[in-house]
């Protein structure tokens, strides 16, 4: 029998970070610019850096949420990086499960 898996979804609006994915073989069924969560369902996986309401949201649908993990120096924020500059940033996908209360 097979297994039926969900959306694997890649949320950003940076083309390094769709490089830096697309690098590292990751499969993505939809990349989007912005998230609508209403299209998120049960056993999708959402990859990204998302506010963390929406991470929640995210997760009360019963999907996973890996975050798109990087360690940027203060002189590298606010501008567009490219795939190389995010692996010297030690970009990474970490699984967070988050929960409103």
């Amino acid at each position: 029998m097979n297994e039926v898996r969900g959306t694997v979804w890649f949320v950003s609006r940076h083309p390094g970070a769709v490089a830096w994915a697309e690098r590292h073989g990751i499969a993505v069924d939809r990349q989007v610019a912005h998230l609508d969560v209403e299209a998120v369902q049960a056993g999708d996986v959402v990859i990204g850096t998302l506010p963390v309401h929406l991470a929640a949201e995210v997760c009360q649908r019963g999907a996973r949420f890996l975050n798109l993990s990087l360690d940027i120096p203060p002189e590298a924020r606010g501008r567009e990086l490219s795939a190389d500059e995010l692996e010297a940033f030690g970009a990474r996908l970490e699984e967070f499960h988050i929960e409103r209360r």
